[in-house]
C-alpha cells in the first residue's frame, strides 16, 4: 500500500518549477508593492480592522494570487513566492526603521480627532470615522465624557491615543 502511494506521486513535477524563479520574484514584487500601496493609502491601520477590512484583505490575496504566480504547480515555486513576500514585508519594516522617507510611507502621521472636547469632523471624515465609532473608541479607553478630552489622535497603527485635561 505504502509503495503504491509513493508511486502515484509525480516527484519531478512537485519540485521542478514550471516557470522561471526570476519571473516569480518579479511577479511577487510587483504584486506586493501594489497591495502595499493600496492598503497603505486607502485603508486604516491594522489596529482598526473591521469585517469589511478583513474581507478586503482576503479578496486581495485571492485576486492577486494569479497575478503573482500564474498557475504554478511545484512546491518550489510556492516557497519562492512566499519568500519574496516575506522579504518585502521585512524590507519595508527595516527601511522604515532606518529612513525617514520610508518611515513616512510605511507609517502615516497621527490625525487629530478631538481637540479640547470638540470633534474634528473634517479629520474624522477623511479617516471615515463616525461620531458613534469615535465615542465607542473613547469608551474602550475608559473615557465617558468627551469634554474631558484635551486631544485624541488616531495613530498610524490605527489605534487611538487620548490625552485628558
Amino acid at each position: 500500500m505504502y509503495s503504491l502511494l509513493l508511486a502515484t506521486i509525480d516527484w519531478d513535477k512537485m519540485f521542478t518549477p514550471s516557470m522561471s524563479l526570476w519571473e516569480i520574484g518579479v511577479r511577487g514584487t510587483i504584486t506586493y508593492w501594489f497591495c502595499f500601496a493600496y492598503i497603505r493609502f486607502f485603508r486604516r491601520g491594522a489596529g482598526q480592522l473591521g469585517i469589511s477590512d478583513l474581507l478586503l484583505i482576503t479578496l486581495i490575496s485571492d485576486a492577486s494570487q494569479n497575478s503573482m504566480a500564474g498557475e504554478y504547480t511545484s512546491v518550489t515555486e510556492g516557497f519562492v513566492l512566499v519568500g519574496i513576500l516575506v522579504f518585502w514585508d521585512y524590507a519595508i519594516n527595516w527601511l522604515g526603521y532606518r529612513s525617514v522617507f520610508f518611515s513616512k510611507i510605511g507609517e502615516p502621521e497621527p490625525v487629530l480627532l478631538i481637540k479640547n472636547g470638540v470633534m474634528q469632523r473634517q479629520n474624522m471624515k477623511k479617516e471615515l470615522i463616525t461620531p458613534t465609532e469615535l465615542t465607542g473608541m473613547l469608551r474602550e479607553q475608559g473615557v465617558d465624557d468627551m469634554a474631558s478630552v484635551k486631544a485624541c489622535y488616531i495613530e498610524g497603527s490605527g489605534n487611538i491615543s487620548v490625552i485628558s485635561n
